[in-house]
């Protein structure tokens, strides 16, 4: 079904539903692509739904063979001010939701998350996911549960020995611009967390979150 239009519809969606055409959708659908079929998607599945031709409506009909391409990946991040570009490019790595973090370096605090929403939305989209990632509410550092976390350790690029990657590890922590503070290393190392490299070179922090999605997946 290349180049058919596809389109999130929310995670309650199932095969036989008649449900009413959001505005944007029908406009999307009817007037941008002028075509009545398209995909739908949300809560992991995919459907070939129908836009009725007055634009009112939307018919759910079967559910397709194609699965989701989400991993079962927690992304937490400082909110940067890059955060689109940082959602955008975790969204496509098959991030399965976000938990933005104040750390003590974190300087963009003031984000516009119902545009992130968005973002995150168009994302999943392009990506041919079936699912949209959440963001969650944002805490602070402290809050964080680090025991279970692995976090891109930039102190690999100043010669530290550290693994390349952690397989199967479901959250993933990435730092601000100005990186984790002394206090933080010392709380991540406390809590046995595990920091890998991402190379021998200080990243942007939207290119660190992509890279370190890639070293967990399986």
């Amino acid at each position: 079904m290349k180049n058919i239009p596809r389109v999130f519809l929310g995670d309650e969606i199932s095969q036989g539903l008649t449900i009413p055409a959001p505005r944007d959708v029908a406009h999307y659908v009817g007037r941008v692509m002028r075509r009545r079929d398209f995909l739908a998607f949300g809560g992991g599945a995919e459907f070939v739904a129908q836009l009725t031709d007055d634009d009112k409506f939307i018919i759910i009909g079967d559910k397709t063979q194609h699965a989701d391409t989400a991993c079962d990946v927690t992304l937490l991040f400082s909110p940067i001010k890059r955060t689109d570009d940082l959602l955008n490019m975790a969204t496509q790595m098959g991030a399965m939701a976000f938990q933005p973090v104040i750390t003590a370096r974190t300087v963009a605090q003031h984000i516009n998350w119902s545009r992130m929403e968005k973002i995150v939305t168009e994302a999943a989209e392009q990506s041919n996911r079936n699912s949209v990632p959440k963001i969650l509410p944002i805490k602070n550092f402290s809050e964080i549960d680090l025991s279970r976390v692995v976090f891109a350790d930039e102190r690999a690029a100043y010669g530290a020995n550290l693994p390349n990657d952690a397989r199967g590890a479901k959250y993933v922590f990435v730092g601000p611009e100005g990186g984790f503070s002394d206090a933080e290393f010392a709380a991540f190392d406390a809590a046995g967390a595990i920091g890998i490299s991402l190379g021998k070179t200080i990243l942007r922090a939207e290119l660190a979150a992509a890279i370190a999605i890639s070293r967990v997946l399986k």
